[in-house]
C-alpha cells in the first residue's frame, strides 16, 4: 500500500521489465555469438575442403598431361631416396666429381616451368620433372646420369650445359653454423645446427587450450582465450630469437661458433610461421612432436633431408 502512494511499486514493475529485457539481449547476443563462431567454423570447414579439391583436381590434370601427347608412354622413377648426413654427402661427392666434355653436363634447377634444355636431354621422361619439381636436375648427354634433388635451400631457376655439375652445398646442408628455430604453438626450441651437429640453446613451452568440450566456456569465449595463449607463447618466442640473435654469443655459450650475421631458419607448424617471417631467412612446415630437445631434433632432419629421384 504505501509503496502505490508513493509510486514505487510502478517503479519496481519498471525495473523488473527492464532487467528481463536485458536478460532477454544477453541470451540473444550470446546466441549471436555463437551463430559467428558455428559460422567461422563451417567457413574453414568449406576452404579445407576446397582445398583438397583443388589438389583433386590438380593431380588428375597431371594425369590427364601425362596420358596426352607426347607423354603417352608411362613412365616411372628408377627409384627414389631419402638422403640425410653422410649418405647425402656421399651423393653430392659423386655427382660433384663426375666431368665430361666441355658441354657434356647440364644442371638445371627447376621450379614451375621444365626448361626445353631439360625437355630436349630428357624427351618423355621430362614428365618425371615435372613431377619432382622444384627439384635440381642432373643429366649427361650420354644419358649415363640422370637424377632430381629436391634441395632444402634452392638456388634461383637455372639451366646451363658445362664440363660438370653445378652443385653447391649450401643448397643442401648449412656450410657454417646457423641458427635453427622450431615454433608451434605451444613449443619453442631454438638451436644452432653447423650441418652435422645440433646444439640446443633455448626453449619454451606453454600451456595452450586444447580442443573444446561441452559446458564450460562457450565456443567462441574458448576460441578467444586459446587465442591469446597462443599470441602470448609466440611472442616468448620472439623474444627469446631476438635476445639470442642480438647478443655478442660465443662458443661456450652455445657450444658451437656462431658468425657474426647467422642465417635463421623457423619451422614448425604453418598457422603460426606467418609471425616470423621477417625476422627468417628461411620458413617450411614440419611435422615435429615430442620434448623440445627431440622435436627440434626431428625438424632439422626432415627439413635437411634430400629427396633423390631417378630419372
Amino acid at each position: 500500500m504505501l509503496d502505490e502512494l508513493l509510486g514505487r511499486a510502478e517503479l519496481k514493475a519498471r525495473i523488473e521489465e527492464l532487467e528481463e529485457e536485458k536478460r532477454h539481449l544477453d541470451r540473444r547476443a550470446e546466441a549471436e555469438e555463437e551463430r559467428r563462431s558455428e559460422a567461422a567454423r563451417k567457413r574453414q570447414e568449406a576452404e579445407a575442403e576446397i582445398n583438397r579439391l583443388e589438389d583433386r583436381i590438380e593431380g588428375l590434370e597431371e594425369r590427364v598431361e601425362r596420358l596426352s601427347g607426347t607423354e603417352a608412354a608411362e613412365v616411372a622413377f628408377r627409384g627414389t631416396e631419402d638422403l640425410r648426413a653422410e649418405r647425402r654427402d656421399e651423393v653430392l661427392s659423386r655427382l660433384t666429381s663426375f666431368e665430361t666434355a666441355a658441354e657434356g653436363a647440364l644442371t638445371a634447377m627447376v621450379d614451375e616451368t621444365v626448361p626445353e634444355a631439360v625437355s630436349d636431354a630428357l624427351g618423355e621422361r621430362a614428365a618425371l620433372v615435372r613431377r619432382a619439381a622444384p627439384c635440381l636436375v642432373c643429366v649427361d648427354d650420354a644419358g649415363l646420369v640422370a637424377v632430381a634433388l629436391d634441395p632444402p635451400a634452392p638456388p634461383a631457376p637455372f639451366a646451363e650445359w658445362g664440363p660438370g655439375f653445378r652443385l653447391d652445398r649450401s643448397w643442401f646442408a648449412p656450410v657454417e653454423p646457423t641458427w635453427v628455430a622450431l615454433v608451434r604453438s605451444d613449443l619453442f626450441a631454438l638451436g644452432v645446427y653447423d650441418g652435422e651437429v645440433l646444439t640446443l640453446v633455448d626453449d619454451v613451452e606453454s600451456d595452450v587450450m586444447g580442443s573444446h568440450s561441452k559446458g564450460g566456456f562457450s565456443q567462441a569465449r574458448f576460441e578467444r582465450r586459446r587465442d591469446q595463449q597462443v599470441d602470448a607463447h609466440l611472442e616468448r618466442a620472439r623474444d627469446a630469437i631476438t635476445a639470442h640473435l642480438d647478443a655478442d654469443v660465443d662458443e661456450n655459450a652455445v657450444g658451437a661458433p656462431v658468425p657474426d650475421d647467422p642465417e635463421l631458419v623457423v619451422l614448425g607448424e604453418q598457422t603460426v610461421l606467418g609471425q616470423f617471417t621477417d625476422l627468417a631467412d628461411r620458413t617450411a612446415t614440419v611435422d615435429a612432436s615430442g620434448e623440445p630437445d627431440e622435436a627440434l631434433r626431428r625438424a632439422v632432419r626432415e627439413f635437411w633431408t634430400v629427396r633423390l629421384s631417378l630419372l
